[in-house]
């Protein structure tokens, strides 16, 4: 799934899931590319040391997560490990369910958790296999409407996708909750930035890029890896900042009258 196209309807479809986690798989662990069959740890897009510096910065260990389409992501484990103290696994495959111990659940109706119980919802690819879904793009705003609901006023909606914002960016804002969102961009792990000096980073560098007034990314940016990941941070508005901006807004509108 490069470049933020769908590359195969299969990928929103559970049947595809789990035929994919039944397979045997020839690597134990793994972070890009194929695989994550068997039972076998698979990260998709990033693992947890390339994230950990964002993550770390905007959630506290206490914070409740929900991970989005977990398969079998060592993520949540090492999150875990690193302090965090409570991460609920989702995913739409019976499957790699079984295989993980945690829920199976379609993320289009998580009618399971109540308004406002999460405080970051993480999401690495899951979005993007919603896009290849016979009923997407319908299938994502759903999704991104159950997002909206369980999150808490003031959390966030982290999203590690391929979809750069010209694709991803307005179906975000439909959302109708996530009022701010800022951009993070991340070489894949197998890039390395070569500098004019010849000195290359095995380490992927985390860059955040500010949008345009329209969502864009600025007209002279360039990826520096075509491949690059997209990290959306989307907050939804404290209870309090919404109050204020609807009496702002009221105020606005008796003053133009």
């Amino acid at each position: 799934m490069g470049g933020g196209e769908c590359r195969s309807n299969d990928y929103g479809a559970a049947a595809y899931w789990d035929a994919r986690y039944s397979s045997p798989s020839p690597s134990s662990t793994a972070t890009t590319g194929g695989g994550g069959g068997g039972g076998a740890f698979f990260d998709w897009y990033q693992a947890y040391p390339a994230l950990r510096p964002l993550l770390r910065a905007r959630l506290p260990a206490s914070s409740r997560v929900l991970m989005l389409g977990c398969g079998n992501s060592l993520l949540s484990e090492d999150m875990v490990k690193d302090g965090y103290e409570e991460v609920v696994n989702v995913d739409i495959s019976s499957v790699v369910i079984e295989q993980m111990r945690e829920k199976h659940m379609d993320v289009r109706d998580m009618s399971l958790f109540g308004d406002g119980t999460f405080d970051c919802v993480l999401d690495k690819g899951t979005l993007d296999a919603m896009m290849c879904g016979d009923d997407a793009p319908l299938g994502a705003s759903k999704m991104l409407a159950e997002v909206a609901r369980i999150l808490r006023p003031g959390g966030i909606y982290m999203l590690i996708t391929y979809g750069c914002p010209k694709e991803r960016v307005q179906l975000l804002y439909q959302a109708g909750s996530h009022k701010k969102i800022e951009l993070y961009i991340m070489p894949t792990p197998g890039y390395q930035l070569k500098w004019s000096k010849g000195v290359s980073l095995a380490q992927p560098i985390m860059e955040e890029v500010s949008l345009t007034v329209d969502g864009q990314l600025p007209p002279d940016y360039v990826l520096k890896d075509p491949e690059s990941h997209f990290i959306y941070i989307c907050k939804k508005p404290d209870a309090a900042n919404e109050a204020n901006s609807v009496v702002a807004n009221e105020g606005e509108t008796i003053t133009s009258k």
